[in-house]
């Protein structure tokens, strides 16, 4: 543990502080500032003796979040980043992106504010990448034995680096035309800047994982041949079909799933040159989703020089503290605001679109009214209905599933109640040998965090059914899954 007395001492949570928004709105750089090590130290301290970590339980890594508090606190960044390399491939990533389920069930956010475990991450890994001491981890000797990885987001891409570190040659196979699935073209630059991806791919590179970019697999490369060529395969194609919207007027030009818009933003934000990009510059925008998609479309299309927009959210607004329905150590329903949100916009929560409106074959409105869950359901609320101008709509109400086609209906996979391919509990596909399934395409939609959980998860049962066995971790136990 840290300072015993730590969390006496310093009572205040201290995180960075984000740049002005009038300075922010001008570039898609990352929001916050530095953040002082002697400071970070002090938070770290505030890690208690609690007998059991809840924290450990909330993170879906395992993360070994004291162990590093407590090295970090002494100054002992090496070791620090040494334990969590341990359970984390990519500290960077969920640094940045992931809500932080484990700060949720810190136990001393029972009766205070709690431990800041994912600044101290964030922190630990940037030190790390400072020191150059993220050096390739090379395997023993090889395993003969090859692997290929479809999809390359955060569960692909940890597959990957856990399968290649065990001795296997592994090939990432990418679609587009850049590694990093969502990670590159679903968040924005001023959440993720992504040298920071590069950096990470050149580690992943000189431990000998080959990328191929631009192949879509079942197509450039039919499922015969891939099968052929390896002696098993990953299947971490995301959930990518995007959740819509049918009602009357959504043939109209000017609606947009959040996955058309936010990587032509992504791509123009790094200097390449878009084609016809849809940007929200000088119109009036309405966003139709109210979680971190809706929030990601926000900060872009106040970047791009939006009139106003408007941010849509069937759900109540949330309490202000933590509601009944999630008591510690559950992640907690609560009222947020993302960075996103002080920078501009509106927030309208319980209202429901019902049409879309326009003129010429273009969208120009939409008409809403209120709504109010009565018995599990939402109903209409009489008397409450708006319309509201508009010349750019951007659906953002999540995922259905991962998309079917030549890949996966060759590859004989089933599917789940939900639409997501079926798989078992060493996360091999139902009825498919040596094809296995991590993140969003076995799980749904989920955090960042599970899919890098996945991903190692994932590996070790590819290991298993090439060697025998294997000392790949697992961090998802298989109760984990069934109960998913």
């Amino acid at each position: 543990m840290a300072d015993p007395r730590g969390f006496l001492k310093y009572t205040e949570r201290e995180t960075p502080t984000r740049r002005p928004v009038e300075l922010r709105l001008r570039d898609f750089n990352e929001v916050y500032n530095k953040f002082d090590h002697g400071t970070l130290q002090k938070q770290a301290s505030r890690c208690m003796d609690c007998g059991i970590p809840f924290c450990h339980n909330g993170c879906p890594l395992g993360n070994l979040i004291p162990e590093w508090n407590d090295l970090v606190f002494r100054g002992r960044w090496a070791d620090g980043i040494e334990r969590l390399h341990a359970t984390n491939n990519f500290p960077e990533f969920t640094g940045r992106l992931c809500p932080a389920p484990c700060e949720a069930s810190c136990v001393l956010g029972i009766n205070a504010p709690a431990v800041t475990i994912k600044q101290v991450e964030v922190e630990l890994i940037e030190k790390a990448f400072d020191d150059d001491s993220v050096v390739p981890v090379l395997p023993s000797e090889p395993t003969g034995r090859s692997v290929a990885v479809i999809g390359s987001g955060p569960a692909g891409l940890a597959a990957a680096q856990q399968l290649t570190r065990a001795g296997h040659a592994v090939t990432v196979f990418e679609r587009a035309d850049r590694i990093g699935g969502l990670l590159r073209y679903g968040i924005p630059e001023f959440k993720m800047e992504k040298r920071i991806i590069d950096r990470r791919l050149e580690q992943m590179t000189a431990e000998g994982t080959v990328f191929r970019t631009g192949v879509n697999v079942g197509v450039d490369i039919t499922v015969e041949e891939l099968r052929a060529q390896y002696d098993a395969v990953v299947l971490s194609v995301g959930s990518t079909i995007g959740r819509d919207l049918p009602i009357p007027g959504r043939e109209l030009t000017g609606i947009y799933q959040a996955m058309e818009f936010l990587p032509q933003a992504n791509r123009a934000a790094v200097g390449e040159e878009v084609a016809d990009q849809v940007t929200a510059e000088g119109k009036k925008v309405v966003i139709i989703g109210g979680g971190d998609t809706g929030a990601d479309c926000l900060g872009t299309s106040l970047r791009q020089g939006a009139e106003v927009v408007h941010q849509f959210e069937i759900m109540p607004r949330p309490p202000a503290e933590r509601a009944d329905s999630t008591p510690w150590p559950l992640y907690p329903l609560m009222y947020r605001v993302s960075s996103a949100h002080e920078e501009g916009g509106e927030r309208v929560f319980s209202v429901n679109t019902e049409q879309f409106l326009g003129e010429n074959g273009q969208v120009t409105g939409l008409r809403a009214h209120e709504v109010q869950m009565v018995g599990g359901r939402f109903e209409k609320v009489e008397g409450t209905d708006f319309d509201l101008e508009c010349d750019l709509v951007l659906l953002a109400m999540g995922f259905v599933g991962p998309e079917r086609g030549d890949l996966l209906d060759k590859l004989g996979v089933t599917y789940d109640p939900r639409g997501n391919v079926a798989r078992g509990e060493d996360f091999g596909a139902n009825g498919v040998p040596g094809v296995f399934v991590a993140g969003d395409a076995g799980r749904g939609q989920s955090l960042i965090v599970w899919a890098i959980a996945e991903g190692r998860a994932a590996a070790a049962g590819v290991d298993k059914y090439l060697m025998s066995s294997t000392e790949l971790p697992a961090p998802i136990v298989p109760t984990q899954v069934a109960q998913r």
